[in-house]
């Protein structure tokens, strides 16, 4: 029998996506470009596994070179240091979280969505840090918009918690804009930067567990999140 979708070749893989056999060179090139592939894709997994492996297809040059979506994301040059991953760890894996709550929320949103919605909000807050001007960037975007207003609430809460505990907020807006950068460079790097690629949220979810409240899904996710 002739592949579910070129019609040309033969077939040699069963994709749950079409619910049909299909060949491998349809696999390959179609995978995450015109096909939703579930997470749980042995063929899927295996090619992500190879990635990590080879370090393949993962650098934001490589997706401009192919013209992949990320073209007009711009990540604010500032430097994180390493201390700073393990003095602000519940920072990060707080807003990490709140995106891995915003993609369980709406599941038809994809890496690309998260990454668009994060690099937003860094470009808000580098404005914030080097003008002291509150810039939002405008969005017509729905999605991008909800991610936006999960990590602001997720802030709020962090700030909130702080007050309570030792008696004023220690968190500033320059700590923001270098978590938000680092889950900018964190996602850019985990997704495979195909249209529908879900590797960055499905490495969220992985580490928060559905109906785990934020701070049981901080202290659990412990510093697995900070290591891209």
């Amino acid at each position: 029998m002739g592949c579910a979708i070129c019609n040309e070749r033969k077939e040699k893989r069963f994709c749950p996506a079409v619910h049909g056999r299909i060949c491998p060179q349809c696999c390959g090139e179609q995978r995450e470009v015109t096909l939703d592939c579930p997470s749980d894709c042995p063929y899927l997994l295996q090619s992500r596994q190879q990635s990590r492996e080879h370090g393949t297809g993962h650098s934001h040059g490589e997706r401009q070179d192919r013209g992949i979506p990320f073209t007009d994301i711009e990540i604010p040059a500032v430097e994180i240091p390493e201390q700073f991953l393990y003095e602000r760890e519940e920072l990060i894996l707080g807003l990490s979280f709140a995106l891995a709550k915003s993609a369980r929320a709406d599941r038809a949103l994809m890496d690309r969505d998260l990454i668009a919605a994060v690099s937003s909000l860094a470009k808000s807050y580098e404005t914030l840090v080097n003008s002291s001007l509150i810039y939002e960037t405008p969005t017509a975007n729905v999605a991008h918009h909800m991610i936006t207003r999960e990590i602001e609430t997720m802030v709020r809460e962090f700030r909130a918690a702080e007050e309570q505990h030792i008696g004023h907020t220690r968190l500033r807006d320059s700590e923001i804009l270098k978590a938000l950068v680092f889950l900018l460079r964190l996602g850019l790097g985990r997704t495979s930067g195909r249209p529908k690629s879900r590797a960055f949220i499905d490495f969220l979810l992985a580490q928060f567990p559905e109906k785990q409240s934020a701070l049981t899904g901080v202290e659990d996710a412990g510093s697995r999140i900070v290591i891209p």
